[in-house]
């Protein structure tokens, strides 16, 4: 099976998802986040704060064409990984793209007291969700299939996922 690549905005449910999607199909899971941060040996918050976004996003580039190697994985990848071509490129050749979005409000209420969220840690979080959100619509947009996360509970998405992917076997 090709692997399955759960990207979107933070706080839409991609590694709740991803979990129980890997489950349920009896996949490995994997979080790109959690290697970053395993890797580096210090949390996401710290690399940007140190290094920077750039720096970040080459890091996350690495790992994501190391897991692309192998397949039947259920992959959630950090919000920002659309954002460079390359890396579409290498999930659309090697899985599904499947994207989940939310509404900004609902973010907010999801990532409330996180101080983990770089992003985040501005002085109108809601402001820069919706930046964000408009900036990258065009490159989630790219996925496969999408499913808003926003009124679902996480057995429905995964259902949907299921859905999907039964549908592509066939």
């Amino acid at each position: 099976m090709k692997n399955i690549y759960i990207v979107g905005f933070m706080g839409t449910g991609k590694t709740v998802v991803g979990k129980g999607l890997a489950s349920q199909l009896s996949k490995q899971f994997l979080d790109i986040d959690c290697l970053i941060e395993d890797r580096q040996k210090r949390k996401i918050s710290q690399i940007f704060a140190k290094e920077g976004e750039i720096y970040f996003r080459k890091i996350e580039k690495q790992i994501l064409k190391e897991i692309s190697l192998k397949q039947d994985q259920v992959v959630a990848c950090g919000g920002g990984i659309v954002l460079d071509k390359e890396n579409i490129q290498t999930m659309k050749n090697t899985g599904f793209m499947i994207c989940l979005t939310c509404r900004s409000e609902v973010i907010l209420e999801r990532t409330q007291g996180f101080r983990h969220r770089p992003l985040l840690n501005v002085d109108n979080p809601k402001e820069k969700v919706e930046e964000l959100l408009k900036a990258r619509a065009c490159f989630y947009a790219q996925a496969d299939y999408t499913i808003d996360t926003s009124d679902l509970s996480i057995s429905s998405v995964i259902n949907k996922v299921m859905e999907y992917v039964r549908a592509e076997k066939n």
